[in-house]
């Protein structure tokens, strides 16, 4: 079951490192401006897109496997459809991320799959709001 509860995403939204799977270079698109308030409200964001090479003045990586270290959070900023393929490259990871799925965007088979693997899982929510209503 995806995490719901207030008190445990206002802890998830404690962590720091989040790497942003289709974050964009488009300014006024959700894909851009959310992971900007992030790094505005002082998260380590790490862009990840295939298609870009500096997002925010950072390095951009073309996968979620490319990612050197550890992350703590997968925002997802993709299609539903392609959420299985993240969710697969997020559980082949060292790190025990938390798979954030953003608004509008679900996978029932694919977070059942991350939390079998014992990951926690966000669903069809937009970290900004909230952050801003949790933790700001």
């Amino acid at each position: 079951m995806p995490v719901t509860d207030e008190a445990e995403l206002r802890e998830i939204l404690q962590l720091d490192r989040v790497a942003v799977v289709g974050c964009s270079t488009s300014p006024g698109k959700a894909a851009h401006d959310i992971p900007k308030y992030l790094i505005e409200q002082g998260y380590d964001v790490v862009p990840v897109n295939p298609f870009a090479d500096e997002i925010f003045g950072r390095e951009v990586y073309d996968s979620l496997a490319d990612v050197p270290g550890e992350v703590d959070i997968v925002e997802v900023f993709r299609p539903s459809d392609e959420v299985a393929g993240i969710v697969g490259s997020a559980l082949n990871r060292d790190d025990d991320a938390v798979i954030w799925l953003q608004l509008g965007i679900h996978d029932d088979d694919a977070v059942e799959r991350a939390e079998a693997a014992g990951r926690r899982v966000v669903q069809d929510r937009c970290m900004k709001p909230t952050h801003q209503r949790l933790v700001a």
